[in-house]
Formats: structure tokens, C-alpha cells, sequence
């Protein structure tokens, strides 16, 4: 129930056996959970650290359960920051990357200089990727922003894909969360899925990547127009910072079988904090649906109900009763 939280089920037992007799020592804990030692002292010092218990004042040498109220309110605070952490540093990989990417957006096209090569027209990007692909000994990290992808951009992801999953390379791809109501994107990720490949979702995605090996990266050069060419390098810093990049976007993405979990403390979800801060900052609604991956028209729906669960007659007041509640 907590583990969304950092709990795991030997913790969070624990924890609840603490609430109901704060008094039991280990031995008590041990014998009613019928639990090793070690492992309720381990989940004893996780509690601590996560400052769900503290020492006691009236036992010292004992510790005592923080309440709920407090405890998990600290736990919702301090994940917040966390994810404001990750943000940061997200926005500060996308301008590294986009000022390396900028530094060979000159070469000539379909011309290999320093680790670098610009390709333009969708067959020599075709091309690149049908050898990068073939080259693949062990892992390929994809990034598809824009939400449901075309016909044509999956029938040719898809020879290459089955010809490498079927090799035994590990294909992790992060695709949009509005994905999730394409069928034919969906189906397409699902069919990844039972070959072996790892797909993950998201509500906001950095710039189109694929990464092979972590050794070459292919990207678009101007992230707003794919049409106009790629990027493929081999340049150690430009991929370093992609595959930082990918990272941390994974971690925070919800794999494809699973449903999106509601934060406990605000009722949203991820995609609608999102577009609250999208909002927020200033964007149109067209400029929040580019970013979305979804249809201006979705992003109207999603925004009036958020201002009816917020009682709000205009997207000013929303905005400030959403910061009022805690929501951005």
C-alpha cells in the first residue's frame, strides 16, 4: 500500500505493529509478525530513516512511531522535492544536449566528420538506422515524443525491432502517456512488449532519441521539424548526457501494463499535475498539447475538469487555488 511511498511490506508492517503497541521491543515485533530478527531490524532502520520514527522521550534508547498524519505528510514532502530535483536536472540535460546537438547541426549532409554525421531525407536516416541496428550487440534506449506515432514510422521500426529483440538485445523505449489511447501505438508497444522489450510511459518526454550501446546516438536536429535530418554521433560527451537524460526520464516514467497512481495528497495524476504546470508557466493550450502528446481539444477537456474539481470560473482563479492546495 505504502510502497509508492519507499515502503516495502516488511516496513510497512512494522510500522503499523508500532502504531498498535508503540511500546514492543524487537522480540514482541519479531514473535507477532513471525518475522526474522534481522529483518525487523533492518525495517526498523529504513522507518528511521525515512523519519517515521524517532527517539523517544519518555524511553530513551527506544524509538517511537511518528503518527500518520505527520509521518506520511514528511514522506509526500520530501518525494515533492525529489521529483522537483529530477526536474531540474532534466531541464539541465536537455540544454546541454541541445547546445552539443547545436555544435553539428552545420556538417554537410550524410558526411561523417569528427564521430559526427548529419543526415537529411528520411532514407538516409532509414538507412543509418537499419546499420545501427544491425550493429546492435546488447542494449538500444529509445525516446518517441508526439504521442501516437504513425503508420509509416512503425512499419519501419518494425523489421528492426524484431530483428534485434529476437537477438536478445534489450530494447527499453519511453513513449508518451497519451500513447496509451492510440490503439495502434498501443498495440504496437504491446507486441514490443511480449517479444521482450521494456516500454515505459510518460506525460512530458525530452526530444526524439535512440541510443545504441551507449556507444552512437541518433537525434533529431531540430526537435520541432524530425523531417529536416538527424544527428548520428559517437561524440563520448554528447551520448553521455543523452543516456543521463534517458535515465532519468525511465525512472520516473510507469511501465506499460500499469495504470498511472494517483498522488494520495492532491487526487492527480501525473499527466494532470503536468499540464497544471504547463498551464502554469504560461503556455497556450496548443503549446501544452505539442508537449502532451494529445489534441488540443484534450487538453480543453482535461483543463475543465480539473477547474470544476477546483471550483474555479476561470483558469486564473484554478491556478490559484490549485497553488493554494498544494498542486504545483
Amino acid at each position: 500500500m505504502l510502497k509508492l511511498l519507499g515502503l516495502d511490506a516488511t516496513a510497512e508492517a512494522v510500522y503499523r505493529e508500532m502504531l498498535a503497541d508503540p511500546e514492543g521491543g524487537v522480540a514482541e515485533l519479531r514473535d507477532r509478525l513471525d518475522l526474522p530478527e534481522p529483518d525487523i531490524r533492518a525495517a526498523l532502520d529504513r522507518l528511521a530513516d525515512l523519519t517515521l520514527l524517532r527517539a523517544s522521550r519518555d524511553r530513551p534508547g527506544t524509538l517511537w512511531p511518528v503518527s500518520p498524519e505527520r509521518g506520511l505528510e514528511l514522506l509526500l514532502r520530501r518525494q515533492e522535492e525529489e521529483l522537483a530535483r529530477r526536474q531540474q536536472e532534466l531541464e539541465v540535460s536537455r540544454a546541454a544536449v541541445a547546445r552539443a546537438v547545436a555544435e553539428y547541426a552545420e556538417l554537410r549532409p550524410n558526411t561523417l566528420v569528427d564521430g559526427a554525421e548529419r543526415l537529411v531525407g528520411l532514407d538516409a536516416i532509414q538507412a543509418k538506422l537499419e546499420v545501427l541496428t544491425g550493429r546492435l550487440a546488447g542494449e538500444c534506449l529509445a525516446v518517441m515524443p508526439g504521442g501516437a506515432q504513425s503508420a509509416a514510422s512503425l512499419a519501419a521500426s518494425r523489421p528492426l525491432d524484431e530483428d534485434a529483440l529476437r537477438r536478445g538485445v534489450r530494447l527499453l523505449t519511453i513513449y508518451q502517456d497519451s500513447v496509451r489511447n492510440d490503439p495502434e501505438t498501443f498495440a504496437y508497444a504491446q507486441w514490443m512488449t511480449d517479444l521482450g522489450g521494456r516500454v515505459r510511459t510518460a506525460p512530458v518526454l525530452p526530444p526524439r532519441m535512440l541510443v545504441f550501446d551507449r556507444r552512437t546516438a541518433v537525434v533529431p536536429i531540430d526537435p520541432q521539424h524530425t523531417r529536416l535530418g538527424a544527428l548520428c554521433t559517437e561524440e563520448p560527451g554528447i551520448v553521455a548526457s543523452l543516456v543521463a537524460l534517458f535515465e532519468q526520464t525511465w525512472e520516473n516514467a510507469v511501465p506499460l501494463g500499469a495504470d498511472r497512481p494517483e498522488d494520495g495528497r492532491t487526487g492527480l495524476n501525473a499527466g494532470e499535475r503536468e499540464l497544471l504546470r504547463l498551464l502554469s508557466t504560461g503556455l497556450t493550450d496548443e503549446m501544452a498539447s505539442r508537449r502532451l502528446g494529445v489534441s488540443v481539444r484534450t487538453v480543453r477537456r482535461q483543463m475543465a475538469a480539473l477547474m470544476e474539481r477546483l471550483d474555479a470560473a476561470s483558469r486564473f482563479e484554478a491556478g490559484l487555488k490549485a497553488a493554494q492546495r498544494g498542486w504545483l
